[in-house]
């Protein structure tokens, strides 16, 4: 499938696919988007409601490599440790990766060798990123997943249900609580009524939180 790099309304980058007419990351801006929904009320509220100093995190949909770099850099603020798994079944070629901006538009000057290593590293194996940052990442299937009790966060990033619903049923939201530990907390952009259902038909306590620019709403949910 045909992929271009273009420029969200906060000035970062994201890759578009025009067949689909589909974004890795909101149009209205890539790194807003990030910080709202990962960050402030996944790793956060995360570290804020169970005073972690070590935490798991579980990406559904790897991509740009975006929200782990963003991660990577939170955590050091943070002064938190983070295994973080990256899942991906179509990942990113380097040609891409060499247009995305993340690095300057970020302003973390001296980073911009890790957020290459994260593209770089081999696959299926543990790296360490930084002292208090790891990653995995894994070319499979979300259908794939199989992990139990292994992670204290999800960001749930797949493509939109308009394009691909079924990544957004019963069915993998089941494998996804699965892969939490008690009290773990799943994220998404995501806020349509079906989803919401699907995650509350696994066991989930489901919040609706105010969304990103250009979005109402959005979801997290507790195991």
């Amino acid at each position: 499938m045909e992929r271009e790099v273009v420029i969200t309304g906060d000035g970062s980058s994201t890759i578009h696919l025009p067949e689909w007419d589909e974004q890795y990351h909101s149009k209205h801006g890539a790194i807003q988007e990030a910080y709202h929904v990962f960050i402030k009320h996944g790793l956060q509220h995360f570290c804020d409601s169970e005073l972690k100093q070590d935490v798991s995190i579980l990406e559904i949909g790897f991509g740009t490599g975006l929200n782990a770099f963003i991660t990577l850099l939170e955590a050091e603020k943070l002064g938190i440790s983070i295994d973080y798994v990256g899942v991906e079944g179509y990942p990113v070629l380097s040609d891409e990766i060499l247009q995305l901006n993340y690095p300057g538009q970020l302003e973390a000057s001296g980073k911009e060798s890790l957020f290459e290593m994260m593209h770089t590293v081999s696959w299926e194996e543990k790296h360490a990123v930084s002292n208090g940052f790891s990653l995995t990442k894994q070319n499979r299937f979300f259908s794939e997943i199989a992990d139990k009790d292994l992670y204290n966060l999800i960001y749930f990033d797949a493509f939109g249900a308009r394009v691909q619903p079924e990544l957004w049923t019963e069915t993998i939201f089941q494998k996804m609580y699965e892969a939490l530990k008690e009290h773990g907390v799943l994220v998404t952009y995501a806020a349509k009524g079906s989803v919401r259902r699907a995650m509350q038909g696994v066991g989930f306590k489901v919040e609706r939180l105010p969304g990103p620019p250009g979005k109402r709403e959005m979801l997290r949910a507790t195991k």
